[in-house]
């Protein structure tokens, strides 16, 4: 079953690489969404490791870690490549070697199933980003076809009008007037 807005995550354990330190202290470990109840969780698929678009998202994401901290959300992203995988690419790119948030390992591709992002005669995950809110519940989706990358300030913004609970016109951006 696919998940939508208004439900309950998924909550599937799945192995990470983990290379949030500073970059020495690596493992991999087992993670699932619950893990972070409490906060709000950014969770973005993307295609593949050793790709193109790819790292231009992970790094987009990274640079934005203190921006999602300050409003009390985690960022995870997924793919159905390996731990191994991840860790090489990560090793072996430059601008990855600076990598902050954990990198779901979806080898079983139940993850994308689950959230719908998986294009089943690739083995791969489109581009589709969740905010889940501290309680577990999905509250915003979206996802970009394989050749697009993502707007990580939209993200943003986004995160910030949910977290208002009030009515958010179109074009909203934090600090400025809700509709009640």
């Amino acid at each position: 079953m696919t998940v939508r807005v208004g439900q309950p995550a998924p909550d599937l354990t799945v192995q990470a690489y983990d290379r949030t330190k500073d970059g020495t202290d690596q493992q991999f470990k087992p993670v699932k969404l619950s893990d972070f109840r409490g906060k709000w969780v950014c969770l973005y698929f993307y295609p593949l490791d050793f790709t193109f678009v790819c790292p231009t998202e992970i790094v987009a994401f990274n640079k934005a870690l203190g921006e999602f901290a300050d409003r009390n959300c985690v960022v995870l992203t997924a793919s159905t490549d390996s731990v191994y995988s991840h860790k090489g690419w990560c090793d072996s790119h430059n601008e990855l070697k600076g990598m902050k948030h954990l990198m779901l390992a979806d080898t079983t591709h139940k993850l994308s199933e689950s959230f719908g992002v998986l294009k089943e005669d690739q083995g791969i995950a489109y581009r589709g980003t969740f905010l889940i809110d501290p309680q577990g519940v999905v509250r915003w989706t979206s996802v970009n076809d394989l050749a697009v990358g993502r707007n990580v300030e939209e993200v943003l913004r986004v995160l910030d009008a949910l977290q208002t609970d009030k009515l958010c016109p179109c074009n909203w951006h934090k600090g400025e007037k809700t509709l009640n």
